[in-house]
């Protein structure tokens, strides 16, 4: 893998569309989200479509803007994440998923991270009354079994982009490892990396973490006011987020993010106000919540960022028919 320099975009969606490279990393995502559809499906999750705008939307994406539309005279959001709606979709079925585009119009500087798109789409999770290690489980083996499928079915693809199968190994293995927000901080700072304690970790410290390690590895116990109101804070350990993310490694950075949920109705209107967000925008939500949704726990997985990691691509951008970098007017 390249360091993280940008990487020219084609000339045009025609010169994109009939490279050989792109029609090789097509195939292999059609093959993730077959793979996914399948292990999900064989898991007992029912696949739910998901709006693509609505009312309000997720909050807590780093340093991006959200979208304003005009739905017949109301402003409305394009979604940024499922993350309320899969929420609400559990007074429905107790396991579910969704694929679903979303749009955060990312800071100009991620243009050149390699990873960042102003338009993504995400698989996302959420499962009634679980909690963040069996979520986690269910992360750790969608991610094999997406890999395994790809490895398995088109081999001939990845010899074409230069991947080496072997680099999924350690992947194929076992387990991937744990560590806390707070290892990670540690581990950054020894490398001469100033990262905050208090904060994400920052995308050039996910990717110096993630070049160390050969396979993926989760990120847990982020402090809380890193996150979103939706993370569960955790009752044994106050201040910290019974939440997670999963680093893929080689320097690919961040695949997942997921958490335990807050359900509570005076705790979630008391973490937006403490996160900035006015509970007023979230009527509809927030009703849901005072009636009784389940607690749960979930996670969302960026398809194009694990497009990027299994085919060994550059870009992320090339992971997409039709990409979206940051601060480029793209059809």
């Amino acid at each position: 893998m390249t360091s993280e320099t940008a990487l020219a975009l084609p000339a045009s969606p025609r010169e994109h569309l009939s490279s050989p490279v792109t029609r090789s990393v097509l195939r292999i995502q059609h093959r993730m989200l077959t793979a996914t559809r399948e292990f999900l499906s064989g898991q007992g999750f029912t696949e739910l479509l998901p709006p693509i705008i609505g009312p309000v939307t997720d909050p807590g994406a780093r340093g991006a803007k959200q979208v304003d539309v005009d739905y017949y005279g109301h402003r409305y959001k394009l979604m940024t994440s499922a993350i309320l709606y899969k929420q609400a979709s559990l007074t429905a079925f107790d396991k579910i998923f969704c694929i679903a585009p979303n749009v955060r119009l990312e800071p100009l500087e991620t243009a050149n991270t390699s990873r960042h798109l102003a338009e993504f789409h995400q698989i996302d999770v959420e499962v009634a009354n679980a909690s963040r290690e069996s979520i986690m489980s269910v992360a750790e083996g969608l991610v094999a079994a997406v890999v395994r499928g790809v490895v398995d079915h088109l081999p001939a693809e990845l010899e074409l982009l230069g991947r080496d199968a072997g680099a999924f190994a350690d992947l194929l293995a076992g387990s991937f490892e744990r560590r806390t927000h707070a290892t990670a901080v540690a581990d950054l700072h020894s490398l001469g990396h100033d990262q905050s304690p208090d904060a994400e970790i920052d995308w050039a410290g996910e990717a110096l973490l993630s070049r160390k390690s050969s396979k993926p590895f989760f990120v847990t116990d982020y402090p809380k006011g890193s996150r979103g109101f939706y993370d569960r804070e955790n009752e044994q350990l106050p201040g910290f987020l019974r939440n997670f993310d999963l680093i893929a490694p080689e320097g690919y950075g961040e695949l997942c993010s997921g958490s335990e949920r807050e359900n509570g109705y005076a705790t979630i209107v008391a973490r937006m106000r403490e996160t900035g967000e006015n509970p007023a925008k979230y009527g509809w939500y927030l009703r849901m919540v005072r009636d009784g949704i389940p607690p749960s726990a979930g996670f969302g997985i960026g398809l194009e960022r694990f497009t990027r990691y299994v085919a060994g691509l550059d870009s992320v951008w090339q992971a997409s028919a039709y990409p979206k970098v940051p601060g480029v007017v793209l059809p």
